[in-house]
């Protein structure tokens, strides 16, 4: 059964070395994402299932020390799914996974900054092509397995903020912005399983997928929410919250 979920923003820019000089901009981010992983630890889960957006329809499944890497990013960070940096590898690409997508590099970074020990780890990636009611569906079914369960979802709302931002000024993000906040701080079911998938994908929107699976594992849970962080810097929507 679900007992807490933590939603936070995946941009690389997260990671301070991708950053570099405009890493200060994101503190309150990062500390909302710090404030919403607290919120999962104090559950006291069985296990923690971090779900996030994915270049495949999926899902893929992720073990425990699965790799990324932010060296696309011109900086040699790297990261294992739900362990400490180190030197040793982690598990070779897989079939139904690989190196992780930068949604779930970017949860797993924020798993090792926040010294993430509280819980077994596995990661599950999904993309803009699957269909809401498979979102639910796989979210029910994550929901049901033995034990307390926790989720990291992960994503970002529109890319289309401003006239600077990378889908360029679209009026619609703004508003369709405001209702996912609203949404994920009131844990709102119905309106995230109702998320426009073709708009979402217009909007340049990499959350959808996860938000849809978190809302059907929430289905029977009755979790509250709690809107951590919500701002759209360099014309990106970002929310976090804590659902518990």
């Amino acid at each position: 059964m679900l007992v807490a979920a933590a939603v936070c923003p995946c941009p690389p820019l997260l990671v301070p070395e991708v950053a570099a000089g405009a890493a200060p901009e994101l503190d309150a981010a990062r500390a909302a994402c710090a404030d919403a992983l607290g919120v999962l630890a104090a559950a006291r889960p069985d296990r923690l299932l971090v779900v996030g957006p994915a270049d495949r329809a999926g899902p893929e499944v992720y073990p425990v020390g699965a790799r990324g890497s932010f060296r696309g990013f011109g900086v040699e960070v790297d990261v294992r799914l739900g362990q400490d940096g180190g030197t040793e590898p982690g598990p070779a690409p897989t079939e139904t996974g690989g190196e992780l997508p930068y949604g779930l590099a970017v949860g797993s970074w924020l798993l090792s900054r926040n010294g993430w020990s509280d819980a077994p780890v596995e990661g599950i990636g999904v993309g803009e092509d699957l269909p809401a009611e498979r979102c639910a569906a796989l979210g029910r079914d994550l929901a049901a397995r033995a034990g307390r369960v926790a989720m990291l979802v992960l994503g970002d709302a529109s890319a289309c903020r401003t006239l600077k931002a990378p889908g360029y000024l679209d009026e619609r993000a703004a508003p369709f912005d405001a209702g996912i906040g609203r949404a994920l701080g009131a844990a709102d079911l119905a309106a995230l399983a109702a998320l426009d998938a073709v708009l979402a994908r217009e909007l340049k929107v990499s959350g959808r997928a996860p938000w849809q699976v978190l809302a059907g594992a929430a289905e029977d849970a009755r979790l509250t929410g709690a809107l951590l962080y919500e701002d759209a810097p360099y014309g990106v929507g970002y929310v976090a919250a804590a659902w518990s």
